[in-house]
């Protein structure tokens, strides 16, 4: 039969517009929020104590309320700056996760999923609760039936490789194929059995947020990713 199971190697702002003659002070506007409202805080200050200086002996200004104003005014520019701060912490997140992506291209890697491209071979990974007689069917993309058999499942990861071959011998091309496998215990009650995809990392998406992996033509975010499984070297 063309058809293995074996178990699976465990491994370790955009800018203002506006007329030519101011369009530059106000794009500089935009971008430097922080620095206007810190311009307009000492104008606030400046304004507060003239007003203190030159106010009516007879009908003082409301002190309290210029505190308020001023506690106000202060709280803004502080929020201001936070969100530059958080906009840097975003930036740094963004940058550590395009490194850990890019770690795994080249390593094969098995993913949440049950659709692979299909080339020669195809590999998935099945994972059962417990030991059971499971049916396993292969479709493709057109929702033909190209493979169906029972197999024996242990408790665990067991892996499942597909030589395109179908259950008549023929050879199915290469394309998408999704694996669908169900699995019933000693007193018939249905047994779940998830699926993962096996395949090698050929390139990421670092224009994607958060970074995108492609595996055998799918597209997954890392924290898709389940293990990565360690190829065999074969010895001289």
């Amino acid at each position: 039969m063309a058809v293995d199971a074996t178990m699976p190697t465990p491994v370790v702002s955009a800018p203002g517009t506006g007329n030519s003659g101011s369009s530059s002070t106000k794009n500089s506007g935009l971008t430097n929020s922080s620095q206007g409202i810190a311009d307009n805080f000492q104008t606030f200050l400046t304004l507060l104590t003239t007003q203190l200086q030159n106010q009516n002996p007879l009908d003082p200004l409301d002190t309290n309320q210029f505190t308020q104003q001023l506690v106000q005014f202060a709280g803004v520019e502080q929020q201001l700056k936070s969100n530059d701060q958080l906009k840097s912490l975003i930036d740094i997140e963004k940058s550590a996760q395009s490194t850990q992506a890019l770690v795994y291209v080249g390593n094969t890697v098995a993913v949440d999923g049950s659709k692979t491209q299909f080339d020669k071979s195809a590999t998935w990974n099945l994972v059962s609760p417990q030991a059971t007689s499971a049916t396993v069917t292969i479709t493709s993309a057109t929702g033909q039936t190209a493979y169906s058999g029972n197999f024996s499942l242990k408790q665990g990861n067991a892996s499942f490789v597909w030589d395109g071959k179908g259950n008549d011998g023929t050879q199915w091309p290469a394309g998408t194929y999704t694996l669908t496998a169900t699995g019933k215990d000693s007193k018939g009650n249905p047994i779940a059995i998830s699926t993962e995809v096996q395949g090698v990392v050929d390139s990421v998406d670092l224009t994607a947020s958060p970074p995108l992996l492609s595996i055998g033509g799918q597209t997954y975010t890392t924290d898709k990713i389940k293990r990565v499984v360690r190829g065999t070297s074969s010895s001289s």
